[in-house]
């Protein structure tokens, strides 16, 4: 009621329905961990991970496909296959001394570096002038202290001009604030100066008006052959998920700073232009593994690679490798790899890891019909991919299916398609309830769901005008899954149900400051098999 009555009349007061809407999470928010060519490493605290949501934004920020790498062809098949947003972690390893790992570089007395390591920063070229403004832009400025810098990447001819900044202290444009805030390519190195740099030589008249024309190396500053970087060595597991890295946040565990992400991809962390590219430490798919049970995701396991070898020998070496990693519901594995052109390599077909378009395949399945639906079937095309490292037939597929081994097909007229939706916990003889996909995500789904719409229960006071919140607000969001078709039954009552009473929350349980809510759902469950029964009439004896 109002707080104080004094005059006689009519009082209007507002009170709160108790209705708080439950938002659904997103469901395929994909993460890629490995090296790429350049961009924001793991160590970077302020920008990693970085959020992309096109290819085109891995090629400006990463530098796009890298013949070191397999993590580039895994997001571009990631996009190619219907992906919506991805989180990228860089993972860099220096490489053995005496190699440097960034750039750096010197623009008279100011002293800048590459904004990242890798060889792309040795590509850097530096431009000083003094044509800035003639008039101070507040009381006090020191004119003499501004300077305008512009800096270029010659491998992708990206520029950069920053006019107006100051090495003076103080300044709402002070050097090293812009470049932090406003730069992809550069930094300062140490300390800013107390004067500002001098200018490089002007442009004369007739002369090529490039600043940054190879012919005319006075107009600019570039990396000395003393500075010139290294891409760093290949990573193992040790730089992706040692127990050790947590602490940091650094390697996989830059995630812990992301917000949200669903589905975990870590593609062979050796250079493509290997003869034998080695594949995923099986210790590092048990740590990452761990790692989305912890955090409510899932991790897609890429196979062994093939390397040409016959399906013979391929479905031995895939039918022992789930032997050699736990056991988990958090996971699935799909077989055979991808064959595809190489663009880097003058498009010669080449063997990938299926981790990116699986996931690809999963995001469309969630956006066209719902994280209830398994990402398999003739809808579940992998676009980009002309052929599979190994040919399946049914009696292979009969195979790998009971023992949890999703299998990568080629079907008529339908082409390359998923055509399997098991956990590694598929195996027929676990008998596990989480034996499928589509319900190990669903139940993902509701858990963080429920998970970030019932925080505003704490410290309400606990008893029934509470509860009975609970069951509304909760009721409302299962209810309306259930009328998408998430859930089985032909009602509510068969569908789920949402109970939040006494008889879940004890009169101990209150006096602890606990209260119990328990919700329990009825998964769909994917028709991996379809038999029809053909039956002969016999004809009908008139009479």
């Amino acid at each position: 009621m109002p707080s104080a009555l004094t005059y006689p009349g009519v009082y209007i007061e507002e009170i709160p329905s108790g209705v708080r809407t439950i938002t659904g999470v997103a469901t395929s928010i994909t993460a890629f961990v490995g090296r790429t060519l350049r961009g924001p490493i793991d160590e970077d605290e302020q920008n990693s991970p970085v959020t992309i949501n096109s290819y085109a934004e891995f090629e400006r920020i990463f530098g796009g496909l890298w013949a070191e790498s397999t993590l580039g062809f895994a997001v571009r098949d990631f996009f190619l296959n219907g992906g919506g947003q991805a989180l990228i972690v860089r993972v860099y390893k220096d490489a053995p001394a005496p190699a440097k790992s960034t750039a750096k570089l010197k623009a008279d007395n100011l002293n800048l570096k590459a904004a990242s390591p890798g060889a792309w920063g040795g590509k850097l070229r530096v431009r000083i002038d003094h044509e800035t403004r003639t008039e101070p832009a507040f009381p006090g400025e020191d004119i003499n202290k501004i300077f305008n810098l512009t800096v270029k990447d010659t491998q992708t001819a990206q520029i950069e001009m920053f006019r107006n900044v100051s090495v003076a202290v103080g300044h709402p444009r002070r050097v090293e604030k812009v470049l932090e805030n406003e730069s992809t390519l550069l930094r300062v190195d140490g300390g800013v100066p107390a004067a500002r740099p001098a200018k490089d030589e002007a442009i004369a008249t007739g002369d090529d008006p490039d600043p940054f024309s190879d012919d005319f190396t006075s107009r600019y500053s570039v990396v000395s052959n003393a500075n010139q970087p290294s891409d760093g060595a290949a990573l193992t597991r040790a730089d992706i998920s040692a127990s050790s890295l947590e602490a940091g946040k650094t390697g996989m565990y830059a995630l812990l700073r992301a917000d949200l992400f669903n589905l975990l991809c870590i593609p062979p962390h050796t250079p493509s232009t290997a003869v034998a590219p080695k594949n995923v430490e099986t210790g590092l798919v048990d740590d990452a593994t761990l790692f989305c049970k912890n955090h409510r995701a899932f991790f897609i396991i890429d196979p062994p690679y093939n390397g040409g070898i016959n399906l013979i020998a391929a479905k031995t070496a895939i039918k022992g490798f789930p032997a050699t990693i736990t056991t988990t519901n958090y996971a699935a594995l799909y077989f055979p790899t991808l064959m595809q052109p190489n663009p880097l390599h003058d498009d010669q077909i080449e063997e990938f890891a299926p981790c990116g378009a699986v996931a690809g395949v999963i995001a469309r399945t969630d956006a066209q019909r719902g994280v209830w639906k398994a990402p398999a079937g003739q809808e579940a095309t992998l676009v980009g991919v002309p052929q599979l490292s190994a040919a399946l037939g049914d009696g292979d597929n009969g195979e790998l299916n009971p023992l949890g081994i999703n299998c990568l097909r080629a079907l008529p007229a339908a082409g390359r398609v998923v055509w399997g939706a098991r956990t590694m916990e598929g195996n027929d003889r676990l008998a596990s309830e989480w034996k499928y996909i589509p319900v190990r995500r669903l139940a993902l789904y509701l858990e963080e769901s429920l998970y970030r719409g019932t925080k505003w229960v704490v410290f309400e006071p606990n008893d029934e005008p509470l509860w009975s919140q609970i069951r509304l607000n909760l009721g409302a969001f299962m209810q309306g899954l259930f009328r998408q078709g998430a859930f089985q039954g032909k009602t509510p009552q068969e569908a789920y149900f949402v109970k939040c009473d006494k008889e879940t929350t004890t009169q101990n349980d209150i006096n602890l400051g606990i209260v119990n809510i328990l919700v329990g759902f009825a998964p769909l469950k994917p028709a991996e098999f379809v038999v029809i029964k053909i039956q002969q009439m016999a004809g009908q004896i008139a009479t």
